[in-house]
């Protein structure tokens, strides 16, 4: 969590950052007399008005009047808080801040420290073999054919990782790494049972990954070579510097270009947004590897006022928009959506019709939920009971996490239109998809869901984490009998797991927050047992009375009914072999057998 940073602390810190250097990482800087001078970051000029002092260590812009010290700078730039702000100086200058001197806190340092330079040298490895290594003409001319420029090439740091089981092992032994901290990096993997290791990445086009600083934290990999046995793309699995559920690739680069438009546009792949960037649109981002996740959204929120989705024209592109919609329009991102036309992708388009072409899609990209009434009614069939009435349920669910009136209005008398019949009647249907019921699926209750700011937990999930964090005596029963893979919401899946971790040396609800270091995980949990509502008995929300579940088995339950709708989905693929269909046909007798079954004690899959 955030601390205090003493007086003479910061003063270290700003002594060791040099404002010129700090800020001449950023901008081009020229020498003006005794001053530097360049274009003002914070706002569009042609002539330089933006001038750094070096001798009093500080900057201003005559054009804008903005000013101050390097945390003033790199705060504003970055978009970032103080403390970020502080700990990302800190850390540049390698001053250890007291509030990282607990116990491990070090060790962790510098364990991160290691990974990023070993991230950068092999990185630069990767770029010498790409340019100068015969064995990295594959690469090359897979890059000439997809019409990369030499400064993309070099823009974005493309290398290629040679095609041998131990060049990243031979390489690492000659610069002294050990292997475990190789294993940890995830560049190289254990062979199962040995002390042996292999590379990773082999024979393939390699995309560098970095982190908001342009620091490198992991690596993508495409494949060249046409065999359809070996995934696409390989990347880097999550280890102290990456977790790709944080991460958009690109981001150290289009920041700026976020900032100044408010808007940022995703993109799926790679070379989709190297594309866009070197074409001009350049307020570009991807997730890496990834559904866009809360907390993609929130980086998001500190450079953009609106996001513009740009996923593939076919199915599996146009689910992946409508699943992006929750996490966005939680932490208030207006939401776009361009449908490219098929069957170009960003990068195609881009070649055959230009960056201007591509920014005018941009900029007539429809509004989510136009483009989700579009698809449902594209969908559903319109002119029979059941497409009229899916489409209204889908509608309204989706409208309601809007929470906004106005919204509710304008889209209730659209697809009124589109369906004909009646605002009114729409209008209510849509109320409807914001009201909450009981813990028990046919349970009906007129009470509002509680204003939020990000994704609710469902009714089941919000009753039984409540029930944890406030009785304690239950702790243990629900350890026993909850599977987590039951519950949908992530992060009350991560709290109950790190609350059941916790079992055997409890010290307290407050010790234990004071170790939650994110804020929406802190403010779920605060909420769960702050909150006045009566619990009702215990024993009979667990477990159920006569003739009702309890919300642990509902929970089962509704996991159970995700997987046969799955399997189920899966069973009209004609392109099953016969004893794969029987194999599924036997996976769902047997999940509804599962459920016919009272619950049970998990045994030790927790210990």
């Amino acid at each position: 969590m955030d601390g205090f940073i003493p007086p003479d602390k910061l003063q270290q810190i700003r002594d060791a950052s040099d404002i010129v250097e700090i800020i001449g990482s950023y901008l081009p800087l020229k020498r003006s007399g005794a001053n530097f001078s360049a274009l003002c970051p914070f706002h569009k000029e042609k002539t330089p008005s933006f001038n750094v002092n070096p001798h009093k260590q500080i900057f201003h812009c005559f054009g804008c009047h903005k000013g101050g010290d390097v945390f003033t700078f790199v705060r504003e730039y970055e978009s970032i808080s103080f403390m970020d702000c502080v700990r990302r100086l800190a850390e540049r200058a390698h001053i250890a801040l007291e509030i990282e001197n607990r116990p491990g806190q070090q060790e962790a340092r510098h364990v991160k420290d290691t990974l990023l330079h070993i991230h950068e040298q092999i990185t630069q490895r990767w770029q010498a073999s790409l340019t100068n290594d015969a064995g990295g003409q594959i690469a090359r001319d897979y890059l000439q054919k997809r019409g990369l420029s030499e400064d993309a090439i070099k823009l974005f740091r493309l290398g290629y990782a040679p095609e041998a089981w131990d060049d990243t092992v031979n390489w690492a032994k000659g610069k002294g790494h050990e292997m475990a901290v190789m294993e940890q990096s995830g560049l190289v993997i254990r062979k199962e049972g040995t002390d042996r290791f292999y590379d990773r990445f082999r024979g393939r086009l390699i995309f560098p990954i970095c982190d908001e600083q342009g620091r490198v934290i992991g690596f993508s990999g495409r494949i060249l070579s046409g065999d359809e046995k070996t995934a696409k793309y390989v990347n880097s699995p999550e280890t102290p510097i990456f977790t790709k559920g944080k991460v958009f690739f690109g981001l150290d680069k289009s920041k700026r270009a976020l900032l100044d438009v408010h808007s940022a546009i995703i993109c799926e792949g790679q070379l989709d947004l190297i594309a866009c960037f070197m074409a001009g649109v350049k307020n570009v981002v991807a997730p890496q590897g990834t559904a866009l996740t809360s907390e993609h959204a929130r980086i998001l929120k500190r450079y953009a006022d609106e996001v513009v989705l740009c996923f593939d024209s076919d199915n599996a592109g146009q689910n992946a928009a409508i699943r992006s919609l929750d996490s966005l329009l939680q932490v208030g991102l207006a939401v776009r959506v361009v449908t490219m036309p098929s069957p170009h992708d960003p990068d195609s388009f881009i070649k055959e019709n230009g960056g201007s072409a591509f920014q005018g899609l941009i900029d007539g990209a429809e509004g989510f939920f136009d483009f989700y009434l579009n698809r449902l009614c594209a969908t559903n069939d319109i002119r029979t009971d059941k497409g009229r009435v899916a489409v209204v349920r889908a509608m309204g669910e989706a409208v309601s996490k809007a929470n906004n009136r106005v919204l509710l209005d304008t889209y209730s008398q659209k697809t009124a239109i589109r369906l004909g019949v009646s605002a009114d009647s729409v209008r209510a249907e849509f109320k409807k998809g914001g009201r909450v019921s009981l813990p028990t699926d046919d349970s009906e209750s007129d009470e509002e869901v509680p204003e939020y700011t990000m994704p609710r937990p469902s009714v089941q999930e919000w009753w039984l984490l409540r029930l944890v964090l406030q009785n304690e005596e239950h702790v243990e029963w629900v350890w026993q009998h909850l599977d987590l893979d039951w519950l949908s919401h992530e992060t009350v899946g991560q709290i109950l797991a790190s609350r059941f971790a916790a079992i055997s040396e409890w010290r307290g609800l407050a010790s234990w927050l004071g170790e939650v270091e994110d804020p929406f995980t802190r403010q779920l949990i605060t909420e769960a047992v702050t909150e006045q509502r009566e619990i009702p008995d215990p024993e009979i929300l667990l477990k159920g009375a006569p003739g009702t579940l309890g919300v642990v088995q509902i929970l089962r339950d509704k996991f159970i009914d995700r997987k046969l709708a799955e399997l189920t989905r899966r069973l009209s693929d004609l392109a099953f072999t016969q004893n794969a269909l029987i194999e599924l046909s036997k996976q769902k007798a047997e999940l509804r057998q599962m459920k016919q079954q009272p619950l049970q004690p998990l045994g030790d899959n927790y210990e």
